[in-house]
């Protein structure tokens, strides 16, 4: 056997050096030092009784924060993509029709992965910064007959927040599940799983959360599951089989746990943490907080003559605010500027908004008004600072 010709990288010699910065885009948020030390604890077994312990705490957590009595709810090994496809990849099989809801570029994501997997889709478009309404909904519900209906609820890429009251009503009396993305809303803005008839509901660890990305908790309602158990084929992918994943959560309520996949055991770490804040500060205080500071984020922005994307207010991400890019600045010139300067992070727009808004995120801790102040003075210090053209 010869000897090794690839040498020991340099760059590895060199220390982990990685900067503080403020997070105040769309996602990540910053992690506070409480969930940093929580995922820092020793690694201990996938399979051992203390994991299946946090295991538990982190399903009656997502229970309380989902505000569900779902037993088949649990965290997916993975960011919310893969809780999208989980849902999209259990409950669809080729053939059966897949109406998806396009508010932002979730509802075209969430129509590719339904496409690969050989669905017949079919969107309905709401208008950009827009939302659709019911009777819409219902026309096309009515029309395509599909098995499962996608929205995202906090639509990150636009900064609309979908209206969902009655939505499941339409698409149980077309015997169609809902499925709902709450990766940007989640525990930044009311939601109730159960009341509200959502069958499938996901949202991400590193939103309001404020956990690391790479855990993203899902529940599946009762209708949802008889639906998923009496699959004509199994799922396309075995990593995300809900088969699979009930048993390695202990939702089946079945006597053991069978070997699936290495749970990241650290990121469960960190979620439980997380979990845990939100439950001490309370849903409705959560609530509260992000919407009085997302009313004071957007007074000051018009107050600095610029303009909210959503024209709605009651159809405004409180966690995600999208600002009309300023007339006559380049939108990465501001937010390189407002990097380099401030060390703030805040992005341009994403899928249907790019090029048209800046994004601002301020969620979990990192929404507070000392932090509105600080955006605030860094979009002010850059519209003195780059170029503005005279056309």
């Amino acid at each position: 056997m010869a000897s090794v010709s690839v040498p020991p990288p340099t760059c590895l010699q060199k220390p982990l050096v990685v900067p503080h910065r403020y997070m105040f885009g769309p996602g990540p948020s910053n992690v506070p030092p409480r969930i940093l030390k929580a995922g820092a604890n020793p690694v201990i077994g996938h399979m051992h009784p203390e994991i299946f312990e946090i295991m538990s705490d982190i399903k009656s957590g997502i229970q309380y924060m989902f505000q569900t009595q779902n037993s088949m709810t649990f965290a997916v090994s993975g960011t919310g993509h893969a809780a999208m496809e989980c849902a999209i990849f259990n409950t669809v099989e080729g053939g059966e029709s897949v109406l998806s809801a396009v508010n932002g570029i979730w509802g075209e994501r969430a129509a590719e992965m339904a496409e690969r997997i050989g669905a017949t889709v079919n969107t309905i478009v709401a208008p950009p910064g827009g939302f659709l309404t019911n009777a819409a909904i219902e026309q096309a519900l009515s029309k395509h007959r599909p098995v499962v209906l996608f929205l995202a609820h906090g639509e990150s890429s636009t900064g609309v927040l979908h209206p969902l009251d009655g939505i499941a009503e339409l698409c149980h009396k077309y015997n169609c599940l809902f499925l709902v993305d709450s990766v940007a809303s989640m525990g930044g803005t009311p939601l109730h799983m159960d009341q509200q008839g959502i069958d499938i509901l996901y949202t991400g660890s590193q939103k309001v959360l404020n956990a690391p990305p790479g855990t993203a908790p899902i529940s599946f309602s009762e209708r949802a599951c008889q639906k998923i158990f009496s699959r004509r084929t199994k799922p396309v992918s075995f990593f995300l089989d809900l088969g699979w994943l009930a048993n390695y959560w202990g939702c089946d309520g079945k006597p053991s746990r069978q070997y699936h996949h290495t749970g990241p055991v650290t990121a469960f770490y960190s979620l439980r943490e997380s979990l845990a804040v939100l439950a001490e500060e309370g849903l409705e205080n959560s609530w509260e907080r992000h919407h009085k500071v997302a009313e004071y984020f957007h007074q000051g922005l018009e107050s600095m003559g610029l303009k909210l994307f959503v024209k709605e207010k009651k159809a405004r991400l409180p966690t995600v605010t999208t600002i009309v890019a300023p007339h006559g600045y380049d939108w990465k010139e501001i937010t390189t500027y407002i990097m380099k300067t401030h060390n703030l992070e805040i992005s341009g727009g994403l899928g249907p908004s790019a090029g048209l808004v800046l994004r601002v995120g301020l969620m979990g801790c990192n929404s507070s008004k000392d932090n509105v102040d600080m955006v605030l003075a860094a979009l002010r210090d850059a519209l003195q600072h780059c170029h503005k053209s005279k056309v």
